[in-house]
């Protein structure tokens, strides 16, 4: 077996991973054609030995494979069958892992009427005589008659704080990282007492999520007591406002009355055959028009005047 390991090059491998028929052939003697598949692969077990999978068409055993174990004994021995055995594939719905009966319960598991029995050694408890480095079991323990049987041992205290600082009111939840603040500086917080009273305490805000629960110092919410919020309006104002209620208003003064065109003096009357006849000009002048309270009105002295000189000419 030693000269297989140091001197194989690869051909023992070739040579059970050709041996398909051979599997084959051991599983339909095992199992019957009808639960017999096709060859899916094979598997390297050791140097000297490989498992061919094939499918299985077992009832009630969806994605399972046989499994054919061969190995060569040496380079001039024939391939032999192992074993044959039904094994669960990637897809196949399997029982999960056994867990012991005293192990089952979890947190939360625990109802109305529901009776748990502690272990005997449990590591979490120690009896209440012994003494401890936290201060509170010392002065528990040293009640005498009305003391309690056992105590938070060394281990239990770190199990618990190991529980609470990993929880849901610990620094890594979704609530602390988004707080303005930590627990440690919030006037809501009460300290635990003794060895604990460092890392944890308890939540008396009832607007907060943690009201009533042991919180982590490190721990914050949005309801913590320091803080300050500046209320501003959310709707934009001009820095220039009117105040219409301590303005004056005077009334417009009224637009004065279009004076009407006096009527013209009776012209006097020229002879046109007489009054020598203008000739009109090639191209008029297209003269601006006149706003109607511009039109200056002639009076009749000015129209005189001007019919007697068209005589004179």
């Amino acid at each position: 077996m030693t000269l297989l390991l140091t001197l194989d090059d690869g051909s023992i491998q070739r040579k059970l991973a050709e041996a398909v028929d051979l599997a084959r052939a051991a599983v339909l003697e095992d199992a019957g054609a009808e639960q017999v598949g096709a060859h899916v692969g094979v598997d390297r077990e050791d140097a000297v030995s490989a498992s061919h999978l094939f499918e299985a068409t077992v009832t009630g055993y969806r994605g399972w494979r046989w499994s054919v174990t061969v190995a060569l004994a040496g380079e001039d021995e024939p391939i032999t069958v192992s074993e044959v055995v039904l094994i669960p594939g990637p897809d196949a719905r399997v029982a999960p892992a056994w867990v012991p009966w005293d192990r089952r319960v979890q947190a939360g598991d625990l109802g109305v009427g529901d009776i748990f029995p502690v272990e005997k050694d449990d590591p979490r408890l120690a009896p209440a005589y012994l003494e401890s480095d936290d201060p509170a079991v010392e002065a528990v323990a040293k009640e005498i008659g009305l003391g309690r049987v056992h105590v938070l041992s060394r281990h239990g205290r770190l199990d618990a704080a190991a529980r609470w600082h990993s929880g849901e009111f610990g620094p890594r939840s979704d609530m602390a990282r988004s707080a303005p603040d930590v627990c440690g500086s919030c006037g809501f917080f009460v300290p635990l007492a003794g060895s604990l009273s460092a890392a944890f305490g308890a939540c008396t805000n009832d607007i907060s999520p943690a009201d009533g629960h042991v919180v982590d110092v490190e721990y914050g919410c949005g309801a913590h007591s320091e803080i300050e919020v500046e209320v501003t309006s959310s709707v934009p104002v001009a820095e220039l406002v009117y105040d219409d209620s301590l303005m004056d208003f005077e009334p417009a003064p009224e637009t004065p009355a279009e004076t009407p065109e006096s009527e013209p003096a009776e012209a006097t009357v020229v002879d046109e055959s007489e009054a020598p006849v203008a000739e009109a000009p090639e191209t008029a002048e297209v003269q601006p028009e006149v706003e109607p309270e511009a039109v200056v009105t002639e009076t009749a002295d000015e129209a005189q005047v001007e019919a007697e000189s068209a005589s004179e000419h």
